[in-house]
Parts: structure tokens; sequence; C-alpha cells
């Protein structure tokens, strides 16, 4: 089994980050299944980054952020493993690297093994005949020396033209391990196979899509959790909560981005929903429409807060601050975003995101239970004063938004078992690292800035 990495100060200082997979490809394919993750990231990215126009090529592309004892320490596939997460996702890459121990290259095996699953899934070049039989089998691939694809045209082709690097390493983890994660690849390469010609029709349909999609994520980074035992058995057991985990986060991916999807052809809102406001998905954009548009899009921020008590009792559960501060961010991330979104006619016009100050804000305080219950119930709040005496599903919206209050307070009255309290030196410890990756953005902003002022 690989060996565990030191935990490096730099690592630290970009743990907080979510998880990211920008979609790709045409028609109503299924979204990536890492994409359940990526909620936060562009308040995140926009949060830690110089801005584009000053950005140098490659600025995150190549960034490594383990530290140099921990690279040399590695074997030469893993190292290359490394490389690879950091070209295919620098926001995950970043959160991987602050997990302790060998649950961080476990982590980081399941995401190559899923991202290299999910470009056969969204290469619209392979034909559907070879396609379906390659998403079916691929769990069996992990066990192949020599299996490789060579035919892609996707951008991160290359985690499938060197796939026994990434299979190799995965032969290298811990039997445990290695169990988890052929089972999600092998469950989730059937539920995508399933749903490559198949549209989003019913609510609960929308809810196994959103299960094969991102459910089975969190299912299977929770069994990782407890295999490594920084987390107790029960964390992996509950499938139910895990499951949610997932599915608060996808929905509100799909309800964030509906504008992006209609308009690329794709369809991810449940036709249960949008069919009762109008006659086709993309007329929800017409301006005429603005007022049954927002009722179909209120509905779905209700049926995706009912997952909220499901998280609430998720987190309560982790030990760990590593994994607590992995999982938190991108929720706090979610029902920030949700709360952005709930009756706001942008999600048919343009971009709805969280400003970059809030997304700092969110990124400092998740690191606690106490304070994730805190945001939680704020942007609660947020939603019950937006909540319109004629909306269809004000009575469903106001008795899930009860819940969630009743649920956060429930769960602060036994914090004094489950709160996470960084030790004082570990707090300031992690203070100063993020102050100084701050800083060291800045210092690269004016680096950039300097060259193109004398380029001028």
């Amino acid at each position: 089994m690989a060996g565990a990495c030191c935990k490096c100060p730099v690592s630290l200082s970009v743990f907080k980050r979510s998880l990211s997979v920008a979609p790709r490809g045409c028609g109503s394919a299924p979204r990536s299944p890492l994409l359940g993750w990526r909620l936060g990231e562009r308040g995140l990215q926009e949060a830690a980054r110089p801005s584009s126009a000053l950005r140098p090529a490659g600025f995150y592309r190549h960034t490594t952020f383990l530290c140099l004892s921990c690279q040399e320490s590695m074997s030469e596939s893993l190292r290359t493993c490394y490389l690879y997460l950091n070209q295919t996702s620098r926001s995950f890459a970043a959160v991987i690297q602050a997990l302790d121990g060998e649950l961080r290259h476990a982590v980081c095996i399941f995401y190559l093994v899923l991202r290299a699953l999910d470009t056969v899934e969204d290469d619209m070049t392979i034909p559907l005949d070879k396609k379906v039989p390659m998403l079916n089998d691929f769990h069996t691939f992990l066990y192949q020396d020599e299996w490789c694809f060579t035919e892609s045209r996707e951008k991160d082709r290359r985690v499938l033209e060197d796939f026994p690097t990434i299979s190799v390493e995965f032969r290298n983890l811990a039997q445990e391990y290695r169990d988890v994660i052929s089972d999600i690849c092998h469950r989730m390469g059937v539920g995508m196979a399933e749903f490559l010609e198949k549209k989003v029709g019913s609510m609960k349909e929308w809810d196994l899509y959103c299960h094969y999609v991102a459910g089975l994520v969190g299912i299977g980074l929770s069994q990782l959790f407890s295999a490594s035992k920084l987390e107790d058995p029960e964390v992996g057991r509950d499938t139910e909560l895990a499951n949610s985990m997932g599915l608060f986060l996808q929905k509100t991916n799909i309800i964030r981005d509906y504008l992006e999807d209609t308009q690329e052809g794709r369809a991810f809102w449940p036709q249960e929903a949008w069919s009762q406001f109008a006659g086709r998905l993309e007329d929800l954009a017409q301006p005429e429409k603005l007022e049954s548009a927002l009722s179909c899009l209120n509905l779905l921020v209700t049926d995706a807060l009912r997952h909220v008590p499901d998280v609430i009792a998720y987190l309560s559960r982790l030990r760990n601050q590593s994994v607590f501060n992995f999982c938190a961010i991108p929720q706090v991330m979610a029902i920030a975003t949700l709360s952005k979104c709930y009756n706001n006619p942008m999600v048919f016009q343009g971009v709805v995101k969280i400003r970059k100050g809030q997304a700092v804000t969110l990124m400092m305080e998740a690191t606690n239970m106490r304070a994730v219950q805190t945001i939680i119930t704020q942007y609660s709040q947020e939603i019950l004063q937006k909540v319109s005496l004629t909306d269809p599903s004000r009575d469903k919206t106001l008795h899930i938004l009860t819940v969630i209050q009743e649920k956060s307070a429930l769960s602060q009255s036994s914090l004094p078992s489950r709160t996470h309290h960084l030790p004082f030196k570990h707090s300031c410890s992690c203070l100063i690292c993020r102050l100084l990756w701050v800083l060291l953005v800045s210092m690269q902003r004016s680096k950039c800035t300097a060259g193109l002022l004398r380029g001028h």
C-alpha cells in the first residue's frame, strides 16, 4: 500500500476548495459524476485567483501542492497520478492534498478512475454500441494491467491513454479501498449507460439520475473515510445520508445552470416539474413566462432543500478535521447558491453566482459544526424572506425551512460532543497559511501586472 504523506503547511493553505468538472459534450448526456462536488468552484476560484486577464498561462495547470518530501517518498507512478490530478481538476487537487494520511492517495485514485470513466461517457465521438459496453465493464479494467483507450478526443483523454499508470496505483491500495472504488465505478458506469439516451422525466427519476452521478460519489467517499479509520464505520454504512450529500450538491448545480444547459441542448430539469408551467423546458427563459418560470424554479429549490436535514446529520458525525473541511465547504456553498437562486429571474437570464467576498467568508468559517449550523440558518432565513404569498410551492417551502431550522437547533444543542474545534495553535497556523496564500496570489497578480506594463 502506498505510504502516507506528511501533512504539509502548503496543502493546509489551499484545502478550502470544492470539486470541479465543467460540463462538456452535447445532447442530454449525463453530467459528470464529479459535478455534484463542483458546487462552490465558481465562487472559490474567483476568491483565490488573480483575474483571468492577469493570470499567466499554466498558473494552475501545473501547480503542485504537496511538499517536496512528500513527493520524494512517492513512486514514480503515484507522482504521475498527482500530476494528472492537478491537470484535470485544480480545485479538487487542492482539497485532496489536504486530506490526512493514506486517505489522500485513495481519494486521488478514486477521482482519477471516475475522471477516466466520465471521459468515456462525455466523448460524443464514441458510438453508443461501443460506449455502452465500455461503461458497463469499466470497473474490470482496473484489474487489467495493460488496458488503455487511445481513441478519445476529450481534453482529459490522457487519463485514458495512460490508464495503466492509474490502475497500477489502484492495485497498490489496500483491499478495503480497492473494494469501494471498484464497486462505485461499476454502479456508476451502469447508471451512466442507462441515462445515455434517457431524459429525466419524473421527480423520482431526477433523484435516481442524481444518485448515479453524485450520490454514488458521496457514498464512495464516505466508505473511504471509514475504511481509513479517520471516521467511524457508521459514516460509511449510512448510505442514505451520504447519498443526500451528493444529491444536494448535484441538484443545486442543475438548478443554477438552467440557462447554460438549455442553450447547449442539455435537459436536466425533471419534466414532471417544468411541464406544469411550460410546454417546453426552454420556454421558461421567455420573458412572458417569467412568473411560471419562477414557480418552477422555487419548486425545484424546495425539493433540493429537503436534503439539508440529512446534510446536517452527516456533518455532525464527522470527527476528523480534514474530512470535515472536505465535506462542509461544498455544502455551505450549496445553501448559499440556492438562496441566491430562489425566486431569482437571473437563473433564466444569465449567470447566478455568489460574490467573491461571500465565498471567502464561507471558506474561512466553515471549519466547525457550530459555524456550519449558523451559515445554514442564515441562508434558510434569507430564503424564508423571499417566499411569495402566491407561490404554488409556498406551503412545502415553509415546511422544509421549518424542519431545517429545527434540525439546526437540535444539532446545536448537542454540539459539545460533536463540535470540531481546532486547537488554538493549529487554528493560528491555518489562518497564517490562508493569509500567505492570499499574499502569494496578490504577489503573482502584481508580477503579472508589471510584466504586462513592461510589455506595453
